[in-house]
This record gives C-alpha cells, structure tokens and sequence, in this order.
C-alpha cells in the first residue's frame, strides 16, 4: 500500500516536533513543507530532510503528491487554511483550537464531508495509548465509579507574541484550555447538564487564566484550570467510589497512579516509549485515509463541533470576542 505523503503547512515550533515526528516514522513520508517564505522553507526542508519546500501554502496544496496537509498556523488562519486545502482536494490534519469558533468548524467539517476528504483534529491527547488505557481502567471499575475530576494546565508563555493576542484569536482557553476540556470530555463523556466559569483578563483584552466547572447528568462534576502566566502541575486526577486516579501530564500523560480508598498506591502505570506523542495522530489519519474515511474515531467531527461550542460559550460568557475573526 503507498504510503502517505505529509505535507506541513506554517514552520513555527510545533511545525518542527511535527517534521522530527514524520523523519522518524516509517509508514508515512515526510514529503513537503510550506511557508510564506521560500528561504524559510527551504531551511526547514534541509534541516528535517523534505523533499519539496514552497514559498507559498498555495504551492504547497497545488502539489499532486501531497496526500495529507498539516496544518499549524495560528488558531486565527485554521479555518481559511482548512479550506484551501480542501478546495485542493488535501486530507487535512489541523492543529488545536481546530477553528476560532463552532460556526467555522462546521463550514469545514461539511466540505470534508461532501468532497470525502479526512479532516481531523490534532488534539495529540486523544490519540494516545495511554489515554486509551485510562479510559479502559476507568470501565473496568479501577477506581469505582466516577464521581468527578479536576484537571489543570498551565505554562508560563503570556509574552509569546500569537498567545496574547486577540487578533491571532489568543488566550489561555483556546491553546491549553481545550487540553482540559478534553480530558473531562475523554473521562466523563456526553455533554454536561450546566457549566459555569470565571476568567481574568490580560491586559491585551485576551484569557489570562480561566475556571471552569462542569456538572454531568449522573452527579458527576469537572473542575478545570487553565493559565498561560505560570507553569502548572498539568497533573488530571479523577475521583471514585472507590479511590482515585492521578494522571501525570494530562497533554502527553507520562504515568498513571491508581490509588485505594486508603490513598494508598496499588498499581502504577507509564506511557510506552514514543517519538515525541505526535505519531499516533498521524497514524490514525493514514489509516483513517486508506481506509476511505472522513474521520478519525479518536476525535469524531461531533466531538470536534462540542468541544468548540463549549469554548464559544465560555467566551460568551466572558466577554470575549476576536476582532475580525468572527
């Protein structure tokens, strides 16, 4: 079966994880590479060793080689990236926040559908084995049954130019944010019966830091935190009948700690050892590909819509508009 030729579309940070990640994998290639500078992209491919570099993301979806286009632009240019793609006839792999808002989201979510193109989002953590174990020691009863969670994560980046502002749809909701809401989407699943929050603002007019509660149909509830001015833990813990479980980096979870009724620890668990934790997205939107699907069941186009009204609520409830982007 021909592998799949990845192409990257924006060179940022992430962008290199991702090239280092494809380099390394042997069931895709590492293909082609785009930016809005052609010495800029050149560099990239020399240093990670792609084929192709464009000066353009029209270049780069114009290429007929290119099967799958990841996408890591700012959460601003998602969704006018998503639809050049597509329009390109490009399976597509775009960075979380998927789009700036819910409304965006469907618009993509339908021309993948109606072209048969994949379009999923590279939210890593839901693609990992390790968040697949947790989800499975949870439904053999390890803890009991849930009765909530907490979840944080934060880092300190309120100076990286593309986080604080509003205009490229910055703050700490929609890059570490939606890592918590994940978690307690992957956890307690379905949609919460209510959720309340509180933000504090930065001075540029984004999400400094955020709280959220969420409250489940069955009693459950989910106490989430996410911040851009400090480092946190980033730990999960989810809470049962039965004892409680400490999940160590909800973003890429490192170890999982299965405690008794006691807070005594009974059994441990660690992630397998990974290229960097991106090569599991890529994996299951090639094989999402080959197998002719417009999604990848870790991350279903309905779970991609939730998770975005849930954030345009939030901000609703803040105050919290991007000038132009909506």
């Amino acid at each position: 079966m021909k592998k799949i030729n990845v192409g990257i579309m924006g060179l940022g940070k992430i962008a290199e994880t991702m090239a280092l990640t494809l380099t390394n994998m042997d069931d895709v290639v590492a293909y082609g590479v785009g930016s809005r500078s052609l010495e800029k992209a050149e560099a990239f491919a020399g240093k990670f060793g792609f084929t192709k570099a464009y000066g353009s993301y029209e270049g780069l979806v114009s290429d007929p080689e290119v099967d799958l286009v990841y996408i890591s632009t700012p959460h601003s240019h998602h969704h006018r990236n998503i639809i050049l793609s597509l329009k390109h006839n490009k399976h597509v792999l775009c960075e979380k926040a998927f789009t700036v808002n819910a409304s965006q989201a469907k618009e993509a979510l339908a021309l993948a559908e109606s072209k048969g193109l994949l379009l999923a989002e590279a939210i890593w953590t839901r693609y990992m084995p390790m968040s697949a174990a947790i989800s499975r020691m949870l439904s053999e009863g390890v803890i009991g049954g849930v009765t909530g969670l907490t979840a944080n994560l934060g880092y300190r980046v309120k100076d990286v130019p593309r986080l604080n502002d509003p205009a490229l749809a910055g703050g700490a909701l929609l890059d570490v944010g939606v890592y918590t809401i994940n978690f307690a989407s992957m956890v307690l699943g379905g949609e919460p019966c209510s959720m309340s929050s509180s933000a504090v603002m930065y001075h540029t007019g984004v999400d400094a830091q955020n709280s959220i509660t969420l409250c489940y149909k069955g009693g459950e509830m989910a106490v989430l935190h996410s911040t851009m001015m400090s480092n946190t833990d980033r730990q999960g813990i989810v809470f049962g009948e039965k004892g409680f479980m400490v999940v160590d980096n909800i973003n890429n979870p490192a170890s999982v700690k299965i405690y008794n009724s006691d807070r005594k620890v009974v059994q441990e668990h660690f992630s397998p050892p990974q290229i960097t934790g991106f090569e599991y997205q890529v994996q299951s939107c090639a094989k999402a590909i080959q197998e002719g699907r417009t999604e990848c069941p870790e991350m279903p186009h309905k779970e991609i819509i939730r998770v975005m009204e849930m954030m345009d609520g939030l901000r609703r409830e803040w105050g919290l508009l991007y000038p132009d982007l909506e």
